[in-house]
């Protein structure tokens, strides 16, 4: 985006030093700043990626003191989202939803209030499809483009640097987006216009709360007629019943390591986020009149847990919640 002979000259010598070091592959972009605005679970480990890449971070966060341990890695922080926008002119997003997104990008403070024409905007936040296709049009009143690329693959996933982005937007721009995605997931797809790749994030998750709460019936009843829940996991991992919540997020403590369920359901992805995506399952569902029986009475499930004590822990808690039922 910036092609100033200044910028020529500064690429030609960070060319130069890489080639005496492997610090970063990716010259020009580690000295273009990238803003990120939103550092909670997911956020501050995609935005330590992108430090890990070479990409100098301008950073913010509601709560400030999310900002710490990425200040102490080197990124800048300000105070607002304007104050990014003013300094950086490709910035992701990472936020819990769609009110969240709207106040940050077109709020008081907000990202448009100072962005620059040119500016790449790259929401990997879980919203309604709608508010991504309002944003993006006033996005393109001021010059800017936006892009949907909200994310699969939990905390771990984002940690590791194995997420998964599905990506809606303009096509012409599908690369500069996948240059940075690249650096914080695996796989980086192409969906299709604005608000597509929000679509394929809420149909993902949908299906994985419906895994998830059959996971967690099945491993309880096995548990009930008396089988060891690490033998049934295994059973069911190399049989037809295998999924995702089976063998990579098991809902029963012990059953596996480093997974929230052995961590008294802490971190991960939480019960309040899951309630909300199959909202917005069931509003989409709604408006196109699809029938989601499954997904409703999942969306059902989940907002008894959150009004039950559950909203903060990891939706795979879902388990846990099915055990104290059977004491009613």
């Amino acid at each position: 985006m910036l092609s100033s002979t200044e910028d020529a000259e500064e690429t030609a010598d960070v060319v130069s030093k890489t080639k005496k070091s492997s610090v970063s592959t990716r010259p020009m972009a580690s000295k273009t700043p990238v803003g990120f605005i939103g550092l909670g679970n997911m956020g501050s480990p995609m935005a330590k990626n992108l430090l890990k890449n070479g990409y100098p971070v301008i950073a913010t966060d509601v709560f400030p003191e999310s900002c710490k341990e990425l200040q102490d890695l080197g990124a800048q922080v300000v105070d607002t989202p304007a104050e990014v926008a003013e300094k950086a002119d490709r910035i992701i997003t990472m936020l819990p939803s769609s009110p969240n997104v709207i106040d940050v990008y077109i709020g008081p403070n907000g990202i448009l209030k100072k962005v620059k024409k040119g500016t790449l905007l790259i929401d990997s936040s879980t919203i309604d499809p709608e508010v991504s296709k309002e944003i993006a049009a006033v996005a393109e009143k001021m010059g800017a483009v936006f892009m949907d690329a909200p994310v699969s693959g939990g905390v771990g996933a984002a940690s590791m640097a194995k997420l998964t982005f599905m990506v809606g937007g303009v096509e012409e721009e599908y690369k500069a987006a996948q240059e940075l995605l690249t650096c914080m997931g695996v796989n980086a797809v192409y969906c299709g216009q604005v608000g597509t790749g929000q679509a394929a994030k809420i149909c993902n998750n949908m299906l994985l709360a419906i895994g998830m709460i059959g996971t967690a019936e099945t491993m309880n009843l096995g548990i009930r007629l008396g089988l060891d829940p690490k033998l049934l996991a295994k059973i069911l991992n190399m049989s037809s019943g295998r999924c995702w919540s089976s063998d990579t997020y098991n809902p029963v403590p012990g059953v596996m390591e480093g997974v929230p369920s052995t961590n008294n359901y802490q971190g991960g992805f939480g019960t309040t986020l899951m309630a909300k995506d199959l909202g917005l399952a069931q509003n989409t569902a709604t408006n196109t009149k699809t029938p989601i029986p499954l997904g409703s009475l999942a969306h059902q499930i989940y907002r008894a847990m959150c009004s039950r004590g559950y909203a903060n822990k990891d939706f795979s808690s879902i388990f846990q919640f099915l055990r104290e039922e059977e004491g009613q």
